[in-house]
């Protein structure tokens, strides 16, 4: 929502600027030059990327428009699973956990927690270290370097998708100067009009440079911002799993374990000990 408001902000204040000091608004709408320049930076990303980064960056730039699911409340639901679980091992040993692990849509724990139960790529990432954690093959230093190199793969995966958004914002003023230069051509086979006629002709071509500046500065930039914030946001839950699993890995109470993950949250999504402690307890009589 926030990027309409500033798409809003930015769009009042240049163009109100612009008519203030008598421009007419008429003089800068140009389809042809929006549709050379948006449609060429369009066509420059696809031929740029496979068809799993296209389908990828579409999900990528909807979501841009959508509040972050990764609020207070959210890791709160997480922590109170993780607590869940872990009590559930410290009272009845790891092997407890299996029908959990291997059938997560039916486990009456995950059930309690739909938030966290909807992110289907959050509980295959729980599920499948608690299945390693059953299984006692791996120590706790294996089973971090495994998390370690998944969370890398992951950021990767979702930073390409700011980082291919980022590469369009940066063609987009060179598809401008392309617009441009492509008026300055028809303008140069015009000479014979007169001043005024020329005038307008080389006033459309210029259009076309400003068009590519203000889709990439004002509008592709500050989209490549928030998916990079939306990458940040997306990986930080699995650190918090990664660090709250590895704490029981280390003989900490569940108690203990879910603080850890508490503190590696962000400032704005953290929740206090206290509330974090009532909340749990709340849940226990559910």
């Amino acid at each position: 929502m926030l990027v309409i408001v500033g798409w809003v902000v930015a769009l009042a204040c240049i163009f109100g600027a612009y008519v203030v000091i008598g421009g007419q608004i008429a003089a800068l709408v140009q389809p042809t030059k929006f549709i050379m320049i948006f449609g060429g930076a369009v066509g420059a990303f696809i031929a740029a990327n496979n068809a799993h980064a296209l389908k990828h960056t579409l999900g990528g730039l909807a979501s841009c428009f959508k509040g972050s699911k990764y609020t207070k409340g959210f890791y709160m639901e997480l922590l109170a699973l993780l607590f869940e679980l872990l009590a559930k091992v410290r009272k009845e040993g790891l092997m407890s956990l299996e029908s959990d692990v291997e059938e997560p849509d039916k486990s009456p724990i995950f059930a309690k927690y739909p938030a966290v139960a909807a992110d289907h790529h959050l509980v295959e990432f729980i599920t499948d270290y608690l299945r390693l954690m059953v299984g006692g093959n791996l120590n706790s230093l294996e089973i971090e370097n495994l998390m370690d190199n998944e969370i890398e793969t992951h950021q990767q995966e979702e930073m390409h998708v700011a980082h291919a958004v980022a590469k369009m914002s940066d063609a987009l003023p060179a598809f401008g100067i392309v617009a441009a230069v492509m008026g300055v051509v028809i303008t140069m086979g015009s000479l014979h009009l007169p001043p005024p006629e020329l005038g307008g002709l080389i006033a459309k071509a210029l259009v076309g440079a400003f068009l590519g500046i203000l889709l990439s500065y004002g509008f592709m930039a500050p989209l490549a911002s928030v998916l990079e914030t939306k990458a940040s946001e997306s990986t930080k839950v699995f650190q918090t799993v990664k660090v709250v699993l590895l704490a029981s890995l280390n003989g900490f109470s569940p108690q203990v374990c879910v603080e850890f993950g508490r503190k590696v949250l962000f400032s704005n999504e953290r929740p206090s000990f206290r509330e974090l402690e009532e909340d749990i307890k709340s849940r226990k009589g559910k």
